[in-house]
């Protein structure tokens, strides 16, 4: 059962975690056991949105990561789910549907990929280099780079960047059978020259937000640029929460509600390991590392509630409101009223914080450059112990 849409099961599914809309099944961004990356951003084309509920670009991150063991199997069971059963129903918990189709980055140990959306149209892009991914505002993913492949034109070194438009132009791997017969039929593409997927399914006349989008993606490039050759999950995690180029969205009524960092070493002895913040803002929140290993602790802090009358589940939908927050976005959320009334207070929590993560981040550099052997039992905890360190800082 996805968020709208029940689907057939799969015979085994891998484990996942992910960061999602509480009140929804699938997921923004999110990691499986594989070393698998799957995260996406929302999209206006040419093709018309489907207000009728099908399957939501989040809910496709989902069945990519649980059924996907690596970055090209996601995309696989992506586009052929699309194609079957279409996107389509609101992807907010609000009474006023707000539609769109998605575009998604995938990576892992080896590969990475974009694939872009237009209603179950697509086009996919691997990535050459696989040195380093972000979505602006959200999740970024990290590999060393290959050395068999020379960087795409217009990007820093094996880098790329995605934000709520289509970018895929004529370097185009992969694509739906149909989709150039499609364009033709519409009188989008003539079929004469080069086929570029941006051009093509891209509006015309495209909404106000899109527009701020351009912006914000030319920006996201341009810091992916600065540091070529040297990007690491500490520069992912500046770039998600640089404010000035609107990555870190916290202005007319948006804020980045989760971010993320992952590091996919290519040596399949060393653990890949996800950065999260589980709170809106990255400027004012905490990354804290996670690890697959057997015997995870749960992290109930970070789990939003569950309700028996869900107004997300029943018909019609969203009439009315529940307060989803977990444990540990009540406290935060707290702080940061702190942090807006009391600068002083504010900012010495602040550094608390980035000392705090700045300890997590040493420890997993230390475990990935082999300094330090891994331990299980410690790896179960990490993620646990993170945030109750940081919820002691709150109270």
């Amino acid at each position: 059962q996805c968020t709208y849409l029940e689907i057939e099961q799969a015979e085994r599914t891998h484990a996942v975690v992910l960061s999602r809309p509480a009140w929804l099944w699938g997921a923004e961004m999110g990691a499986n056991e594989h070393g698998v990356c799957v995260g996406n951003e929302g999209v206006w084309t040419r093709e018309p949105l489907g207000e009728d509920e099908a399957l939501l670009g989040m809910d496709l991150v989902r069945l990519g990561l649980e059924r996907g063991s690596s970055a090209r199997e996601a995309l696989e069971v992506i586009v052929a789910l699309l194609e079957r059963y279409g996107q389509g129903g609101s992807c907010k918990e609000e009474p006023v549907p707000f539609v769109y189709h998605n575009t998604f980055l995938l990576a892992d140990r080896a590969e990475a990929w974009v694939l872009e959306t237009a209603g179950r149209y697509w086009a996919a892009q691997r990535i050459r280099g696989e040195r380093a991914l972000v979505v602006p505002g959200g999740w970024g993913a990290l590999s060393p780079p290959s050395l068999t492949h020379t960087p795409p034109p217009a990007f820093a070194e094996g880098s790329r960047n995605i934000s709520n438009q289509l970018s895929i132009g004529r370097e185009i791997t992969a694509e739906h059978a149909g989709l150039r017969q499609r364009a033709c039929s519409q009188g989008w593409w003539n079929g004469d020259g080069e086929f570029s997927f941006a051009e093509v399914f891209s509006l015309t006349h495209q909404p106000a937000r899109m527009e701020a989008a351009k912006a914000r993606y030319r920006a996201g490039k341009e810091l992916l640029r600065q540091h070529a050759g040297h990007i690491t999950a500490e520069t992912f995690m500046a770039i998600l929460r640089d404010k000035a180029s609107g990555i870190c969205v916290d202005s007319e009524g948006f804020r980045t509600a989760g971010s993320m960092v992952s590091v996919l070493p290519r040596d399949p002895t060393l653990p890949c390991v996800h950065f999260f913040t589980a709170t809106p803002d990255p400027s004012r929140s905490v990354f804290k590392p996670f690890v697959f290993v057997a015997g995870l602790k749960p992290a109930p802090q970070v789990r939003s509630p569950t309700f028996r009358d869900d107004p997300a589940k029943k018909v019609p939908r969203f009439q009315s409101t529940v307060d989803r927050r977990h444990e540990l976005y009540r406290r935060h959320q707290a702080a940061l009223e702190l942090m807006e009334k009391d600068q002083e207070r504010g900012q010495k929590l602040l550094q608390t914080l980035r000392d705090l993560e700045k300890q997590g981040l040493e420890g997993m550099n230390a475990l990935l450059a082999g300094m330090v052997a891994p331990r299980p039992e410690e790896l179960a905890d990490l993620f646990f112990d993170c945030v109750e360190a940081e919820m002691k800082f709150y109270t």
